[in-house]
């Protein structure tokens, strides 16, 4: 029997909200392609589809981003939550510790307003994690701030350009939702028993932890930090190469073509080039190292992937590396929001089988030795 460790063949729910299509390099929200989302639509646009499964009209989104700035303001008791956290926690599991006592959403079955609630306080619990973890205080707060711009406002204490604003809105829209990936399956198996989306989000937010999935694309910048300029791209990628080394950034496990969430972001890139040195640097580096993977592999069909383009942005808009892992999860709360409102809507406890591989005792006796797989009495020895 061929071992499903990993599961990658199973296919384990349906779902409306996301198609991920390896082989032909697409990307569908809700029937949507998601790159053109991210290019023509909202944070909350798109928050709205995925929950709703239609784009809002004007009065629709007027309500939505109120309701979003509404959430942001974190309640006094998870203030004191925060605050009672160890000094050196990491982000990540400061923001899963505090997400586990949002009390409003702790009840069955969930609802449209605790995906609004858990989405609209996330950037806020980031923030304070973050702040508490490097010995800062957050902000005042401001309800004149888009989405992503009090995101960026709370982290640094400055409002951003239109331009960053921009950049880090289309990453956020474009990891929204990816599939069934391990913490979006983690938040549908602990829904489908009938517990509450506080600890679906909890449940997400252990996985996505993991390096194996939410690991930061630190790799991405260190590669630019150590080309540096224009001048020096070449030289430095093709050493890379001469010594069979991986070029960070490039190449995707599952699209078999381009990774249509790095040709959005490049697209955005490319609008932003020269107004930005790391953008400019970035889209040099990209062109430089798809020729020369060209050449070095030809016929691996080897492009950029979404992790360049982010740690590019991220890099530009002032996220520290600390803070990747937690700003792909404020993106991602929405994707695992909507996956459990859509599990509610038609559950089934999710109790995958297991097989069994270990010994068994003979037949007629109690000792062990034989094989689960093979089926069989060992000998003793």
């Amino acid at each position: 029997m061929a071992s499903v460790n990993g599961l990658d063949t199973v296919v384990a729910a349906e779902t409306e909200l996301s198609m991920v299509d390896g082989q032909a390099g697409r990307l569908v929200y809700r029937g949507y392609p998601a790159p053109e989302l991210a290019v023509h639509h909202s944070f909350a646009e798109v928050a709205h589809l995925l929950w709703t499964g239609d784009l809002p009209d004007a009065k629709q989104l007027l309500q939505m981003e109120a309701s979003l700035k509404v959430a942001r303001v974190m309640p006094h008791e998870l203030q004191t939550l925060v605050g009672a956290l160890p000094q050196a926690i990491d982000v990540m599991s400061g923001v899963r510790t505090v997400v586990s006592a949002v009390v409003p959403c702790q009840e069955w079955p969930p609802t449209l307003a605790d995906a609004t609630l858990l989405t609209g306080l996330f950037p806020t619990l980031v923030a304070s994690v973050y702040a508490k973890s490097v010995g800062q205080s957050l902000p005042a707060l401001r309800s004149d701030l888009s989405h992503v711009e009090n995101y960026l406002y709370m982290l640094s204490g400055q409002v951003p350009s239109a331009a960053h604003t921009r950049a880090l809105e289309a990453y956020l829209i474009l990891t929204m939702d990816h599939g069934l990936n391990a913490s979006t399956f983690a938040s549908r198996v602990t829904l489908s028993t009938q517990s509450d989306m506080s600890a679906g989000l909890t449940a997400a937010l252990g996985a996505m932890k993991g390096p194996l999935h939410g690991g930061a694309p630190s790799g991405v910048i260190d590669m630019l930090d150590k080309i540096q300029t224009r001048e020096n791209a070449e030289a430095w990628l093709r050493a890379k190469l001469d010594r069979g080394e991986r070029l960070m950034g490039f190449g995707h496990r599952v699209y078999k073509t381009a990774d249509p969430r790095a040709e959005a972001l490049k697209a955005v890139v490319r609008d932003l080039a020269g107004a930005d040195p790391w953008f400019d640097l970035a889209t040099h580096v990209e062109q430089t190292a798809v020729a020369l993977l060209d050449e070095y592999k030809p016929g691996r069909r080897l492009y950029t992937n979404v992790e360049f383009w982010a740690a590019a942005i991220l890099r530009t808009v002032g996220i520290g590396k600390t803070l990747y892992t937690p700003t792909f999860s404020a993106s991602r709360v929405v994707g695992w929001t909507a996956h459990m409102l859509e599990q509610a809507q038609n559950n089934r406890l999710i109790r995958p089988q297991s097989q069994y591989v270990g010994p068994l005792p003979p037949r007629g006796g109690t000792a062990t030795g034989a094989t689960g797989a093979a089926g069989a009495t060992g000998a003793a020895m």
